[in-house]
């Protein structure tokens, strides 16, 4: 830090241009440019006092707008997926969001001017959050648990989150909303789309084919849907929900056997890339 000396003017004198002299310390390395503003408010002193004055900062400490954009964004997404899940559709609103988020009611409208506006972009966060997180849970699986079925075991602990609640709380809203229903129908492509190409990233050996792989996974969505319903009500208190996942994953076994596992008459009756 620069500390700058300045000698008070005699009562009454006042040069035309200065009220004082300034001194710099030989130490810095601060030119007179640079300390002439920060000394502008000192000059009528009458007192010799010490004033510091902080060097320009360099480099990244100081964070940029693009970060502060960027974590304010985040906080707005983080908190609208928080009100969906606690407050559903109808009880989310953009104050209670920006209330949420601890950002002001006009940060919250600059970044996301609406409810349906923000809704999308907190999806499409939510969407390639999990997926990140999926892809890093699933690869620090034990090695024997690292095949389809320790995959759908996976994908369920994602269907009973609270993100995946959030999901199925906007597509029961969009059946009587029209303006939310093109949103979560889009959506459900989205949640497709991601699934097939995890699929395809965590299990490229594979031989079957895009038509059918598609169809499957749809199959598979579609059920962990309606079990995590189920699951939202009773928590599996029969263990009627894990019983089906074990006949899932067995009949996934058979689809996408491990490297060097004998074909099965299942396996050999699907179509398949050649």
């Amino acid at each position: 830090m620069l500390r700058l000396r300045v000698c008070a003017p005699r009562p009454g004198y006042a040069p035309r241009g200065t009220a004082g002299k300034i001194e710099s310390d030989a130490a810095s390395n601060c030119d007179r440019r640079n300390i002439h503003a920060g000394l502008l408010a000192c000059l009528c002193a009458r007192t010799v006092g010490v004033v510091p004055v902080r060097r320009r900062r360099h480099g990244g400490s100081r964070r940029t707008q693009e970060e502060r954009r960027s974590r304010t964004q985040a906080r707005l997404l983080d908190a609208t997926m928080d009100c969906l899940v606690d407050l559903g559709w109808s009880g989310t609103s953009t104050t209670e969001v920006a209330r949420r988020a601890g950002v002001s009611r006009g940060a919250q409208q600059h970044h996301y001017p609406t409810k349906m506006v923000l809704v999308a972009a907190a999806l499409e966060h939510l969407l390639e959050a999990q997926r990140l997180a999926y892809e890093r849970a699933f690869a620090v699986l034990p090695a024997e648990r690292r095949d389809v079925a320790g995959a759908l075991d996976l994908l369920w602990e994602v269907f009973r989150d609270k993100p995946a609640k959030a999901l199925t709380e906007l597509a029961v809203a969009a059946r009587t909303d029209d303006e939310l229903r093109p949103l979560c129908r889009d959506l459900n492509e989205r949640v497709l789309q991601v699934i097939v190409e995890t699929f395809e990233r965590l299990f490229p050996a594979n031989t079957l084919t895009p038509e059918f792989t598609d169809s499957v996974l749809r199959g598979v969505f579609a059920m962990f849907v309606g079990l995590s319903v189920q699951n939202a009500l009773d928590d599996d208190e029969s263990g009627h929900q894990e019983a089906v996942l074990r006949t899932l994953k067995d009949f996934a076994r058979q689809l996408v056997p491990e490297p060097g596992a004998s074909p099965t008459a299942a396996s050999t009756a699907v179509p398949t890339r050649t």
